[in-house]
């Protein structure tokens, strides 16, 4: 089993033909995911991918026509939020949204769209998710993971590369690592990953991976408390030199009034049973003094 990704993947790539859907699509299908349909409006009948793919006009003719139950958005900001209402509004179960710099209000109406749909959306502002040996749907490198049962769920991009490369040098495989983006509005949280991995019977073990700003990570650490007691859980905070009222890296990443500091998140995080580490690189070794066995 996994998490939003795996062997049960049908991905449908909007905006395929452009130059990152293409080539990001092509690193997916190389790793493994089944890529059973693009989406180019006005393209609709083409062939991507060296003739293996069809290419539709709509995201619901690649469900009727493809069976397609996941997307990735490779769409500027300026159309991603419609791409993001479409794929939900046509049954698709489960989406990434890649793009960056999209207005938060424009996230607001998309995040709402999504929830009535009963869909699920990751990002925007995310690299996306890979089930070791199983799906990469997104731009995660394919080549940094090792199968196994720790769930990594991360709001950096590249802080989920670095973890997960020192977790498989230190021969701890990944069940699901899983980036949910760093945007003040974003469609999957700390916590709503944590639930879903506590429901996985392949996840034995957590790394969260957060930073300053907001509440999310310690609304999860404490949900995590009271239902995740028995599992190993470590954890990283970006941003411990961050001053006050400066944005560092993410839209979201902001200490405000003396709330969202690395100091709170850490406090919440220790007080809920995380062994918090001070780099990346810790994680493997925390993990092992939580008790993980690999």
């Amino acid at each position: 089993m996994s998490i939003l990704v795996g062997r049960e993947t049908r991905l449908v790539v909007q905006g395929i033909t452009g130059r990152e859907g293409e080539f990001h699509a092509r690193a997916m299908q190389a790793y493994g995911t089944n890529i059973v349909a693009g989406v180019t409006p006005g393209k609709g009948g083409s062939m991507a991918l060296d003739g293996t793919v069809p290419v539709y006009d709509t995201v619901a003719e690649a469900v009727a026509q493809a069976g397609a139950n996941t997307s990735i958005i490779f769409v500027p900001a300026a159309g991603a939020t419609d791409a993001v209402m479409e794929a939900a509004l046509s049954g698709i179960a489960t989406i990434f949204c890649i793009a960056e710099h999209i207005p938060a209000l424009d996230m607001l109406k998309a995040v709402e769209v999504v929830r009535r749909a009963g869909a699920t959306l990751v990002g925007p502002n995310c690299p996306g998710a890979t089930t070791p040996g199983q799906a990469k749907v997104g731009i995660i490198p394919g080549s940094i993971h090792l199968p196994g049962r720790v769930g990594v769920v991360s709001r950096s991009g590249t802080l989920t590369y670095e973890a997960v490369q020192a977790m498989t040098d230190a021969g701890l495989g990944q069940s699901t690592c899983l980036g949910i983006g760093g945007d003040p509005i974003i469609g999957t949280t700390h916590l709503d990953a944590l639930k879903l991995f506590a429901a996985d019977p392949d996840t034995d073990a957590i790394v969260m991976i957060g930073e300053i700003g907001g509440t999310a990570e310690e609304e999860a650490a404490a949900w995590a408390a009271e239902h995740m007691a028995h599992m190993p859980k470590v954890a990283f905070i970006a941003g411990r030199t961050a001053p006050e009222g400066k944005r560092m890296g993410h839209a979201g990443a902001i200490i405000s009034g003396g709330s969202g500091t690395a100091a709170s998140k850490t406090a919440a995080l220790e007080a809920a049973g995380f062994r918090v580490a001070l780099s990346p690189t810790q994680l493997p070794k925390l993990l092992r003094e939580a008790g993980y066995k690999g």
